[in-house]
């Protein structure tokens, strides 16, 4: 009898031991991968995405060619602010103008078209490079100094019918890229340094005009992620 319950206790203390074993390791797989069923969602920092909006103002960066807009009557609790460098302009016709029509963007994602009265004025911010040797590493690096700041309208003195830089002024009432000119202090920029049913196609243009890149293209290609810093001083022009 006593061996009898012997072998019995020892069956039992062996079911414990391996149901308190397989429990330990199913505890322990779980925790070490708490998210492993999550799904990241990647959110797009422009929260307005599509619609019509009027344009309160916009200001374009030759750092990287991106133009930040603020916009009207976005949805309640939208920020009003859209960054891209994704974006194409056009005029808005004298027809639109007496209607009443005012300066707008169309928003598809990324990509947005603004259509702007001939006097609206984009504010231009030019960033001032030198070449400098890194003293850690000795290599020689491209920063930003400074930066100033301007005006910029693309299409003043635009009227139809009228031959502006080889090209009818028609063209100027559907969406294309625009490159700005050169940039210069002083009074408020006009015209355009080149301009394509591509971006790459205005970016051709503009070399064959001024034989070298625009300065957003440049910059994109040799300032360093760390070239801009807090103590960057600021000069602005108006």
């Amino acid at each position: 009898m006593l061996r009898k319950l012997t072998v019995l206790f020892m069956c039992l203390t062996l079911c414990w031991t391996t149901v308190a074993c397989g429990s330990s390791n199913t505890t322990s797989y779980q925790n070490s991968n708490p998210n492993i069923s999550s799904n990241p969602i990647k959110q797009n920092r422009n929260q307005v995405t599509q619609g019509q909006y009027p344009v309160q103002q916009a200001t374009y960066n030759d750092a990287n060619g991106e133009y930040t807009l603020m916009l009207l009557n976005t949805p309640a609790g939208t920020p009003p602010m859209y960054s891209t460098t994704d974006l194409q302009m056009a005029s808005l016709t004298e027809e639109e103008i007496q209607e009443g029509k005012t300066n707008y963007t169309e928003i598809n994602g990324n990509q947005a078209s603004l259509h702007i009265k001939p006097d609206f004025k984009i504010e231009y911010v030019h960033n001032v490079t030198e070449t400098q040797t890194d003293p850690q590493t000795g290599r020689q690096e491209t920063i930003i100094v400074r930066r100033e700041s301007n005006f910029w309208t693309p299409f003043a003195g635009a009227i139809a019918g009228q031959v502006v830089g080889g090209a009818i002024s028609n063209m100027l009432f559907r969406p294309q890229y625009y490159v700005p000119p050169v940039y210069q202090p002083g009074g408020v920029m006009t015209g355009y340094g080149g301009y394509g049913n591509s971006y790459d196609q205005a970016v051709n243009r503009y070399q064959e005009r001024y034989q070298a890149p625009p300065a957003a293209v440049k910059n994109r290609q040799t300032l360093r992620a760390t070239g801009v810093t807090n103590s960057t001083r600021s000069n602005n022009t108006r």
